[in-house]
């Protein structure tokens, strides 16, 4: 899911290094006139989110890992993300190893492990974004694909980015977009935003430059709608679900447990 999720450089060598790129960078014209170019862009894509009161879109995604006799694998999921802001939020993740979603009906959290039929509920006060903060960085519960639909996305993203750059034009689907490129110290990190009236996002691919054989995550959003069904958040357990303590429901990551580095992810 979103760049706050990237671990800070904890080397200073790194940190001098990304610092004196930027300096680099901001002595030259035409790099200034791409990275302006670049948040602009960027910056029209979360206002425009920003203003959507309810989003549900479906998306694919693919994780790479590096396993230890350094072959590059890739892992597929498919899902759906369905927001009403300011806090309730349904996120789906289904795959070849684990079937999860995780529902927030603004007063109660579900998190819902499908192949093993298990799911925890834990109670929660505040936003939609607050909530995919406190999952990701307290209990390692990621919504994928959400951080692309909060309002303060431009911030998030932006927060350590050294470059920037419009690439281009690309077709995603049939759709044409505008190919923006980022860098910062620990990662390489593009988005493709459709072009003209709705400019939303539609293919995210995150490089993790600090691991080796660079692993990529990839986001690709396919159905973007603003209309939501009436029990969009109401979780209904089957009869032969059991309730668990949030720790309890083990392993429910997208990649098999002992598969090697991953590098950044959403």
């Amino acid at each position: 899911m979103g760049q706050a999720s990237i671990r800070k450089a904890g080397a200073f060598s790194l940190v001098a290094a990304g610092l004196a790129l930027a300096l680099i960078i901001s002595g030259i014209p035409h790099a200034h006139a791409q990275e302006d170019g670049a948040s602009k862009l960027l910056k029209a894509m979360s206002d425009y989110v920003a203003s959507q009161k309810t989003i549900s879109v479906t998306y694919d995604s693919d994780i790479e890992v590096i396993t230890s006799t350094l072959q590059k694998i890739q892992f597929t999921s498919s899902g759906q993300v369905q927001l009403s802001r300011p806090d309730k939020l349904r996120a789906t993740r289904t795959g070849g190893y684990r079937d999860v979603e995780v529902v927030f009906d603004g007063k109660l959290v579900t998190v819902n492990d499908k192949d093993t039929k298990n799911y925890a509920q834990i109670e929660a006060e505040g936003t939609a974004d607050q909530l995919i903060d406190a999952l990701r960085e307290k209990n390692g519960v990621v919504a994928p694909g959400a951080d692309l639909l909060l309002p303060n996305v431009f911030d998030v993203m932006m927060a350590d980015v050294v470059e920037g750059a419009v690439i281009g034009k690309g077709v995603i689907d049939g759709v044409e977009c505008d190919h923006l490129a980022f860098r910062n110290v620990e990662t390489d990190w593009q988005i493709w935003v459709e072009s003209g009236a709705r400019p939303i996002p539609r293919k995210y691919v995150i490089t993790s430059k600090g691991v080796g054989e660079a692993p990529q995550y990839t986001l690709r959003i396919k159905e973007w709608k603003t209309d939501l069904p009436a029990d969009a958040f109401a979780f209904k357990p089957e009869q032969s679900a059991k309730k668990l303590a949030l720790g309890e429901l083990g392993d429910i990551d997208e990649v098999p447990h002992g598969v090697a580095n991953t590098g950044a992810r959403k």
